[in-house]
């Protein structure tokens, strides 16, 4: 057994950032205090949607087994689910539904013209130029945000691409993606839409970030305004934002 002098001398020896460990982790404090409200939450999805331009796109395969022989899939996959990385991006008039140049022969689109439901998945990642953080856990990717979004893929109209220009929205962020835009002589491809129903949040620790559903109206309702002078951990002006909060 170690003495009390020993144990004591043992502990101070253990940096501050490691003995101040989260309490909770994948569920919020019941009596935790500076929780971001759901709103700001939304807002930092929002974010953290216009950051970034690259996804998991998950859905599920078909029961209906009819395509297993002629593509060559393992039998049985029917209500399994499988998540692909995928392009999109956050475009007027609906930043809040992000548009995805769809390819006819991908496994996430054959599976969602069959019926499938389908979520897409992203985290923040922070700047490479990120300042230096005084705790283990800032930068940590148990403690970053990530969320899902839920819902099903509509078809977009070309005039709805072309009065937008979603299409040079889409490529400002996917240049290389030009040479599989619809006409291309590469594959079929369309323009599509996920319309987000539901929205599943991780904001860090659950001692320190809210962690639940957003409600799709809060998710819908954030102005480009909040979204532009919204910051995340990492970026430029975070303290000043966080402060102000």
């Amino acid at each position: 057994m170690l003495s009390s002098t020993l144990l004591s001398l043992l502990l101070g020896l253990v940096p501050a950032a490691i003995a101040q460990s989260p309490q909770y982790v994948l569920a919020n404090h019941p009596h935790a205090q500076n929780i971001p409200t759901v709103h700001h939450s939304a807002i930092q999805a929002r974010r953290i949607l216009n950051l970034s331009s690259i996804a998991t796109l998950s859905t599920v395969f078909p029961e209906d087994q009819s395509t297993t022989l002629l593509e060559n899939r393992p039998l049985h996959l029917g209500g399994s689910p499988i998540g692909l990385i995928d392009y999109y991006a956050s475009c007027d008039p609906t930043p809040h539904n992000p548009i995805i140049l769809a390819i006819s022969i991908a496994t996430s689109f054959k599976n969602a013209r069959a019926g499938s439901s389908v979520t897409l998945s992203l985290r923040y990642h922070p700047p490479f130029d990120h300042p230096p953080a005084h705790d283990i856990y800032t930068y940590s990717p148990a403690n970053l945000p990530r969320f899902s979004l839920l819902g099903y893929i509509e078809s977009v109209p070309a005039s709805e691409i072309s009065r937008y220009q979603m299409d040079r929205c889409f490529f400002d962020k996917h240049p290389d993606a030009v040479a599989w835009k619809p006409g291309n002589a590469i594959h079929q491809s369309w323009w599509a839409r996920l319309v987000v129903q539901q929205v599943y949040w991780i904001g860090g620790f659950g001692d320190r970030a809210y962690i639940g559903w957003i409600p799709v109206e809060e998710w819908r309702g954030v102005s480009q305004e909040e979204v532009k002078n919204a910051r995340l951990a990492g970026e430029h002006g975070y303290e000043k934002a966080a402060a102000s909060t």
